[in-house]
């Protein structure tokens, strides 16, 4: 299939239909050669990044939208468009392609339409640019209920945050200390010539200075690495397993935590549950190829009497269900598929975990509270509001990150180069 035309279909699944970006890519993936991979990739990734500005320019280049069964055509109008603005690709081929898209999607008549709007963009691109800039969706990419949110919660930081979550993603490695230290697993990475750095606080973590494939790391089909962001790896940094434990991982898909966990502690116990048993499939996966073990149950984690009947956990880690404005930069379509509704709808589910996994937790345990939200009412409101009714609960020290986001760490994206994530530590004082 033309490239071209496959990005408009998934960009035409997510922004109209409501597909996750992560369902929509992949199938349109397996329709194009191996090669064209990363160009469909960067294409889905950009145009959902800056999908005001080219919706802007698209409406002033065009008398009526295109509707019904003509939409993708609009989409692919966007493909060209971004093609155009941010990529290196030469002008008369991005043109050339995206025209010849129209005869994959079954509608050649349309292709002098494509051409001429694709054309006026380049003789006005600058003013058109300008015009698109000029309302602060277009300047930043991002909904105006985000926005909004933004401005209220950051507004010293709207600029920092809107520019992170435009930007590509590093590819962060977790190193599995069963096989190598960090330190170690550098050097290996030096002789293959991948140059990566460490990072200041997670003790694992090692960013490739550019993406590349996992199977060129040194033994990844071995388990001696893994692909996690370092902000996710701090999770086990605040967990702090300890041999013989017996260890919660709630929410646990698709298992990354779950294996840092064993990695770092070989001698825990470990559960980890998802409600999602196709999810799970990616935990199991996971595990197998790191060799780990672990007891995974497909669980709602609000109905714990459903599934354990065991004794009580030693430590829990709640990484809560939640709107994920903190890896908009890994997941664009967040953006448009999200609700400013959908923020309190998630804080009155993460409230109902956090009550009944507190109740599986023994006196003196510890639970370690995560979301990789910036939202305020999913994390720091949460906490204050689950230890305001929770009279064996306290707060453990932490190190806040200087926003003002106590009780816990509000990790903002692009902070030390990582995605945007919430920590609270929770200990449960034991019985008089």
């Amino acid at each position: 299939m033309n490239v071209r035309a496959a990005a408009a279909q998934v960009i035409y699944q997510v922004v109209d239909q409501g597909q996750s970006l992560s369902t929509a890519l992949p199938a349109a993936q397996q329709d194009i050669k191996p090669r064209d991979h990363a160009l469909l990739q960067e294409i889905c990734y950009g145009v959902l990044r800056w999908l005001p500005r080219l919706e802007s320019i698209t409406q002033s280049l065009m008398d009526k939208p295109l509707k019904g069964k003509q939409r993708v055509f609009h989409h692919l109008i966007l493909v060209g468009l971004y093609q155009l603005s941010f990529m290196r690709i030469p002008a008369h081929a991005a043109v050339a392609e995206t025209v010849n898209a129209t005869k994959t999607l079954k509608k050649p008549q349309l292709r002098g339409l494509i051409n001429a709007v694709l054309r006026n963009y380049q003789r006005q691109q600058e003013t058109l640019d300008q015009q698109a800039m000029s309302h602060d969706a277009g300047k930043y990419g991002h909904p105006g209920w985000l926005l909004k949110m933004l401005q209220a919660h950051y507004p010293d930081q709207i600029e920092a945050v809107t520019s992170a979550n435009n930007t590509k993603a590093p590819m962060w490695l977790r190193v599995n200390r069963r096989h190598h230290t960090r330190d170690q697993y550098q050097g290996l990475l030096d002789a293959a010539e991948i140059s990566a750095t460490v990072h200041p606080q997670a003790g694992d973590a090692l960013k490739l200075d550019s993406a590349c494939d996992v199977h060129q790391l040194p033994g990844f089909a071995e388990g001696w690495v893994s692909v996690q962001d370092a902000a996710a790896q701090l999770a086990v940094d605040y967990l702090q397993p300890q041999a013989g434990e017996l260890i919660l991982d709630c929410c646990a898909a698709p298992g990354g935590k779950t294996a840092h966990i064993l990695e770092r502690e070989p001698d825990a116990r470990v559960v980890a549950i998802d409600s999602d048993d196709q999810r799970l499939l990616r935990v199991k996966d996971n595990l197998q190829r790191l060799r780990l073990d672990a007891e995974v149950l497909c669980a709602d984690a609000r109905y714990p009497q459903q599934w354990w009947q065991g004794e009580a956990f030693d430590r829990i880690l709640l990484d809560a269900p939640c709107s994920a404005t903190g890896v908009i930069r890994r997941h664009p379509d967040i953006k448009w598929l999200r609700r400013a509704d959908d923020i309190a709808a998630l804080a009155t589910l993460q409230a109902e975990i956090l009550d009944a996994m507190w109740q599986q937790l023994k006196p003196g345990g510890t639970l370690v509270y995560a979301t990789c939200s910036i939202m305020p009412q999913e994390n720091r409101e949460q906490v204050k509001a689950f230890l305001s009714r929770t009279p064996d609960a306290a707060l453990a020290e932490h190190k806040d990150n200087g926003n003002d986001t106590a009780p816990g760490r509000q990790i903002l994206p692009g902070e030390s180069d990582m995605d945007g994530f919430y920590y609270a530590v929770l200990e449960k004082r034991p019985s008089v």
